[in-house]
């Protein structure tokens, strides 16, 4: 076991019933406050633990870490020193946080500085991220749309169980939870019309995803084996990858997502370790094909991480319209890298490689508008009365996620969205 993973520990710093970030959790993220330019900091209970001042006062004295490598307004440069070196970070930190550990604790002046409240924080992005890789790794949400759009009976294309599908999105466009996007427009064309128009999108939908983040930077030329994945990869974020249905079905002959997706994706502000996560590890579905050598993975490499999703209507009303897990993902992220580096493309720190839409077995854990409502056919009636096809303007999407055994609960926060109108 991680010591810092140890289900019996207990933080000096009160940690609230039910909260995201337990001891065991200790997420990295960037932050600012009215008082602070950006900096790195790690979630505990309702504050945030500033890692510079940690720093430059001692107390990650022996680990060592390059000078200011916290005062940085993004991750990379921590990420980029390895997953040996950001685990021992972690149980640094995690030591510092325990009950009986009086270091930072009964040092009234530094506890006062290094602990700031969440209430008084801005969370950022918490890395530059130079690439950006959308997958589609969920049978049941790839099965639904082949089913809506191509023939029930073969739902999926024949390389669907032979190799992780995916496309490369777009970097640029990706914010942290709280940044409100406008509606796109695009080409779409109507149902029966002869002509496309170009209007704003009329199928505005969400997709629930998780994405992970990679600490490693490869050479051109050398791919990266599911064994050796696990240390090129940091942690985890939810992923909203927002999507214009309309313009998608449109647009996505021959050549896949153009518009419909790179107007914009949410990304959750607190980055879960992979080490956080390792007491959740769980078995993937079985593989029928028997995929080949390359993808073959030992081991237990999905993660039984609870998924949900509330839309709350402008006219004012939240509900939950999802629950899902991302233990049902066909493909695990150590065969999506794998498949991403098999023919020699190099990665970078701070890459996000989205997992695609994670959807269930039944109907309430589709991961999507376009299968909750089949396309618009289903609506869904909202606790005010309202009805929803697709995401209308002023309605706000937020994802949550969180794994939990023993008592211990590992949670993602939030990543949030709301939509305004076209410009």
């Amino acid at each position: 076991m991680i010591s810092a993973n140890n289900p019996k520990l207990k933080s000096w710093v009160e940690v609230p019933a039910g909260s995201d970030f337990p001891i065991q959790n200790l997420p990295f993220g960037i932050f600012k406050t009215k008082y602070l330019s950006p900096v790195a900091g790690v979630a505990i209970g309702n504050h945030v633990l500033d890692l510079v001042y940690l720093h430059e006062h001692g107390f990650l004295d022996g680990l060592g870490l390059p000078p200011g490598v916290f005062n940085q307004t993004y991750l990379n440069s921590f990420l980029a020193l390895g997953r040996k070196k950001t685990s021992e970070v972690r149980n640094r930190i995690s030591e510092l946080l325990r009950h009986d550990n009086d270091e930072l604790k009964a040092d009234v002046a530094a506890r006062e500085i290094a602990l700031v409240p969440m209430s008084e924080v801005q969370m950022l992005m918490p890395v530059r991220i130079g690439n950006y890789t959308d997958f589609y790794s969920s049978e049941e949400h790839a099965t639904n749309v082949g089913s809506m759009f191509r023939d029930p009976k073969n739902a999926l294309l024949p390389n669907w169980k032979h190799l992780p599908v995916a496309y490369h999105g777009r970097a640029s466009s990706i914010v942290v939870s709280g940044t409100p996007l406008h509606r796109p427009q695009g080409q779409l064309k109507l149902p029966d019309a002869e002509t496309p128009i170009v209007a704003p999108t009329r199928k505005l939908d969400f997709e629930l995803e998780m994405a992970f983040i990679t600490c490693k930077e490869t050479k051109l030329g050398k791919p990266i084996s599911t064994e050796e994945a696990d240390d090129a990869i940091f942690g985890m974020v939810l992923f909203n990858d927002w999507s214009a249905r309309d313009i998608q079905q449109w647009e996505y002959v021959p050549l896949g997502p153009f518009l419909s997706k790179n107007f914009g994706s949410t990304i959750s502000p607190w980055i879960v370790t992979l080490d956080a996560l390792e007491p959740f590890r769980v078995a993937g579905p079985e593989q029928k094909p028997e995929v080949l050598p390359y993808l073959k993975a030992s081991g237990m490499k999905n993660f039984d991480i609870s998924l949900e999703v509330n839309l709350k209507s402008h006219q004012g009303e939240a509900s939950t319209i999802c629950r899902s897990n991302t233990k049902y993902l066909y493909w695990n992220i150590n065969q999506q890298l794998a498949h991403h580096t098999v023919n020699g493309c190099n990665i970078q720190v701070g890459d996000v490689y989205a997992s695609g839409t994670i959807s269930g077995p039944s109907p309430d854990s589709y991961g999507s508008l376009l299968e909750l409502t089949w396309n618009g056919s289903k609506p869904l009636q909202l606790p005010d009365g309202s009805l929803r096809t697709f995401i209308e303007d002023g309605d706000t999407v937020v994802l949550r996620g969180y794994a939990g055994r023993d008592g211990v609960r590992i949670g993602f926060g939030e990543c949030k969205g709301t939509i305004l109108p076209a410009l």
